[in-house]
């Protein structure tokens, strides 16, 4: 039997690639070897970057017109405002059923309202915003490296349902921060048993304590998994990271050491403590194969223009305490990717949530999807470029640092609360 010409060019080039090494080209993402995420606490996107058009235009920034109405005046506006305070007054409803008011059927006129609080009477500060005068290591980050103006987070909830899609891509029912100590709970499958079933190199390094912990399985298996975050400085200056990695941040301590930037921590303290940890990783010897994704697990209460649109539902598991379904995405939240092979002062306007990073984890290393959201999930491929990479230096950004006045003023504020930490609803 003959073959047509083009078979037998085919096959020739096959078996040549055999004897050269290269049977078939990889797959542009295996430059990847190191997938890094960190998801710091609670800020909307309009809260950090609504002045971030002034640097890049293609980023839907905060309009300057934006408002919520004033709850103790109905005939007057809150308007946004630039705010000059770096640590909240107090803590701002990022609940289940908060976060729904807040949305009000897309009308996203709810945030005042459900931040009344004795130290701010008509909720004003959901509505305030920062610059890069106050975030100058975050401003040179997200304008250098690639952005969203589209990531959401997964629903509109509080941490530890936003946390567990990151991980498992559903909340298993869950709309509120269950702090069940039932060994039984958090049995949930999640991305750390496919890592393993595939025999992917994985580490939890937390500053505290690990969210991850939480799953049964992760517990059965902290060790080698489990450290403390001066072994992610260790690893990453040694060459020794494994494939995927996962950082959590400060939960606890005062205004000016917690460093999750959950309110009413100082939010230049966790600026500080992302930094280093992205230059931990830009100065390591493997900051040429690798991916860090930076995002924050939900709103926190603070005000965004854009409604967050329908997403996938992930599962057959019905939302806890009814109402609604986790058939819509959560609120925008920052997101920055930090690569050599990151899109250079890029904005991506694809519609993603956390279970996106999950997807990209997935796409990676050829791991099955955990649920209907993430086999739905964008992989956020198209903020990468392979063939050029922009950043096989890494560029020169700007410092962070705690400016010293704003310390005093959160320090006062610690001791007027007594210095207790933020506590989640």
């Amino acid at each position: 039997m003959r073959l047509p010409i083009a078979v037998l060019i085919a096959v020739s080039q096959f078996f040549a690639g055999l004897f050269t090494g290269h049977a078939a080209s990889a797959p542009p993402v295996d430059k990847i070897q190191h997938v890094v995420v960190l998801m710091n606490e609670n800020r909307s996107t309009d809260s950090y970057f609504a002045a971030l058009r002034q640097i890049e235009p293609a980023f839907d920034s905060e309009p300057s017109n934006a408002s919520n109405p004033d709850p103790t005046d109905k005939t007057k506006v809150v308007k946004a405002f630039h705010q000059t305070s770096y640590c909240a007054s107090a803590d701002l409803d990022h609940s289940w059923t908060g976060a729904h008011a807040e949305y009000d059927n897309g009308k996203m006129d709810g945030f005042t309202a459900r931040n009344v609080d004795p130290s701010d009477p008509n909720g004003s500060r959901a509505m305030g915003y920062y610059t890069k005068d106050d975030l100058p290591f975050y401003y040179s980050l997200y304008s250098t490296y690639t952005t969203s103006d589209r990531y959401f987070s997964s629903l509109l909830g509080p941490t530890y349902p936003n946390r567990f899609y990151l991980y498992s891509a559903t909340s298993f029912g869950m709309t509120s921060n269950n702090t069940s100590t039932d060994p039984a709970q958090y049995a949930g499958k999640s991305v750390f048993n496919l890592l393993d079933a595939k025999k992917i190199s994985w580490k939890v390094y937390f500053t505290e304590i690990p969210f991850a912990a939480l799953y049964a399985y992760v517990r059965n298996n902290a060790a080698g998994h489990l450290f403390p975050i001066s072994q992610y400085y260790a690893d990453a200056a040694a060459g020794q990271l494994p494939q995927v990695t996962f950082i959590d941040p400060g939960y606890f301590g005062t205004r000016n050491t917690e460093s999750d930037e959950h309110p009413p921590a100082n939010i230049q303290t966790g600026q500080l403590a992302t930094s280093k940890i992205v230059g931990a990783l830009t100065g390591s010897p493997e900051w040429g194969s690798s991916a860090m994704f930076i995002t924050y697990d939900e709103d926190g209460g603070f005000y965004d223009h854009v409604p967050p649109p329908a997403a996938p539902i992930p599962d057959n598991i019905p939302a806890q305490g009814g109402h609604w379904a986790f058939d819509r995405y959560g609120f925008r939240v920052p997101l920055v990717v930090v690569s050599p092979f990151a899109r250079k002062h890029f904005v991506s306007h694809v519609v993603q949530d956390h279970t996106s990073i999950l997807k990209f984890i997935e796409t990676r290393y050829g791991l099955p999807s955990l649920t209907n959201r993430d086999r739905h999930a964008d992989p956020m491929l198209g903020m990468f470029d392979f063939k050029h990479p922009p950043f096989m230096t890494a560029p020169t950004l700007a410092s962070a640092s705690i400016d010293p006045a704003h310390a005093v003023a959160c320090q006062a504020a610690d001791v007027t609360s007594q210095g207790l930490p933020s506590v989640e609803p």
